[in-house]
């Protein structure tokens, strides 16, 4: 009997192994200066954020696993409709342009555009009109930077590849002021990173809008799964959770 038993059990942890080894494997795209969406943390080497948490969570949920790959926010979506990564997680708007060439998940998290400018311009900025005859930095792969250049206000558009670069260049002076995601520039300037900066409260977003997980068109296996998974975080205070975690 105890043969028989120990047989059992070791057939049992045998089928637990080749259940684990068969465990899908997502290779998902994230990019290092996003915080606090996604980061590379120095200390670990790996990139961390609320939405690298979520899609870990939501593969724990969904019965997968996940393989972070950083790289620049410009690359996401050329990463993913050529096969390199599966799916997008970042600070990344569902925007309409992006839906012709990729599918969205339900909502994530919103918010739009801050405005960042030198701690002694007091100026009290309140939309891009405001911007006339300024230098103003955007990151490429955005709206912001698209929307600046359709408004026709600032003198010059600059086009970075991250939001640091674009701080580095408000703060030395190369620029007047800088666009970017309204939490990620909260977040950089109360970690002290640039106390030559401020960012501009009584600026208005002229580009809010969702940030959705994305995958390649057409896998609607995928796509299913994390939304159906995002809903049971959401009801069940998991979601809440992470968002508390990075003071979001």
């Amino acid at each position: 009997m105890i043969g028989f038993r120990t047989t059992v059990a070791a057939l049992a942890m045998m089928a637990a192994a080749a259940t684990a080894q068969a465990q899908t494997v997502y290779k998902v795209g994230s990019t290092p200066t996003g915080t606090p969406f996604t980061f590379l943390d120095a200390k670990t080497n790996t990139i961390q954020g609320m939405m690298v948490d979520v899609i870990e969570e939501i593969g724990k949920d969904a019965g997968f696993k996940v393989e972070i790959q950083p790289m620049q926010f410009s690359t996401l979506i050329a990463s993913l409709t050529s096969g390199k990564i599966d799916i997008i997680s970042a600070a990344m708007y569902g925007s309409p342009e992006r839906a012709k060439v990729v599918d969205f998940s339900e909502d994530v998290y919103a918010y739009g555009e801050g405005l960042v400018v030198k701690s002694d311009d007091s100026k009290d900025y309140a939309g891009f009109a405001d911007l006339k005859g300024k230098k103003v930095g955007g990151q490429i792969g955005t709206r912001y930077i698209d929307a600046l250049k359709a408004s026709g206000a600032p003198a010059e558009v600059g086009a970075y590849d991250s939001l640091p670069d674009i701080l580095r260049d408000v703060s030395n002076g190369r620029l007047d002021a800088g666009i970017g995601d309204y939490p990620i520039l909260a977040y950089n300037l109360a970690q002290g990173r640039f106390p030559q900066l401020r960012l501009v409260k009584s600026y208005k977003p002229s580009v809010p809008g969702p940030i959705n997980i994305a995958v390649k068109q057409g896998n609607a296996e995928l796509l299913g799964k994390i939304n159906t998974s995002l809903a049971n975080m959401k009801k069940d205070g998991r979601f809440e959770t992470i968002l508390k975690k990075w003071g979001l």
